[in-house]
């Protein structure tokens, strides 16, 4: 797993690539984190096109960012963008969609 991290003005935009699990979101979340709380952005943007797999600690992972975004920034947003069909049908069970947009991948048409 790996993470880029873009920020401009008060937006964060962190582009998750590869497999979250157990053993690899520990370091994405430092590096999320350190930015988040560098830059305190007023909406987070994580962006997951380029995840190939995720279990529980995903949903860890962008719980944690909310809470640490909240807690620096109360009025900040959560943006959970490019997931697929079914990782957004398993985010709105965890209640995600309580606490971010989720936007699911839409292929550009040719």
């Amino acid at each position: 797993m790996n993470v880029t991290i873009e920020a401009s003005g008060s937006i964060v935009v962190a582009y998750l690539i590869g497999e979250i699990d157990h053993h690899t979101a520990g370091g994405v979340r430092e590096k999320i984190d350190s930015v988040i709380s560098t830059k305190k952005p007023s909406h987070l943007i994580l962006d997951f096109r380029n995840v190939t797999f995720m279990d529980s600690s995903g949903i860890g992972l962008v719980m944690g960012r909310y809470r640490l975004l909240q807690s620096i920034l109360p009025t900040a947003s959560l943006e959970i963008k490019n997931v697929t069909a079914q990782s957004k049908k398993i985010m709105e069970l965890a209640g995600l969609g309580r606490i971010a947009i989720i936007k699911e991948y839409k292929p550009q048409e040719v």
